[in-house]
């Protein structure tokens, strides 16, 4: 098997366990770290993650992974993680968990914006730059990711 089907069959097999758990599959990726692999599963849920969760699904994934064979019979290290900031917002449910944010989007117009991320709802999002809220439909959105802020406001009323 080729490495993207690899993943597949291992994202196909995992996010129903991930899910049951009440999370989302984000990625899943198989690294080569010597005579080992890593199997890096990346999970996030609205409101974020705890360390609680996160063992859960690992005992849960780990679980399903030994009843299975994909991994084959290398050793291989399981790594579950929440993603990073720097995650890149592809989809709406990455962009309402990162509401209140201060966000980069790129349009479908090859445009930036740059500014704080207010609204998210089912026609798009709304960015407020200098006071001023710009709001883009979906289909305007081509990408985005969070700025890091070393001093970010403290969370809003409404915001998990």
């Amino acid at each position: 098997m080729g490495k993207a089907s690899d993943r597949d069959s291992l994202v196909r097999l995992l996010a129903p366990v991930v899910e049951s758990q009440g999370l989302d599959l984000e990625d899943v990726v198989v690294t080569q770290a010597g005579k080992r692999r890593q199997l890096r599963v990346v999970v996030d849920q609205d409101g974020g993650i705890s360390l609680d969760t996160v063992a859960a699904v690992s005992t849960a994934v780990a679980a399903q992974l030994d009843d299975s064979d994909a991994m084959g019979g290398s050793p291989y290290v399981l790594e579950v993680t929440s993603p990073g900031v720097d995650r890149p917002l592809t989809a709406p449910r990455h962009w309402r968990r990162n509401r209140t944010r201060l966000v980069k989007v790129a349009t479908a117009e090859a445009t930036a914006l740059e500014g704080r991320l207010v609204e998210v709802d089912d026609d798009g999002i709304g960015v407020e730059s200098d006071g001023v809220v710009t709001r883009l439909a979906w289909d305007r959105v081509a990408s985005g990711r969070v700025l890091v802020e070393f001093n970010r406001p403290s969370k809003t009323e409404g915001e998990v």
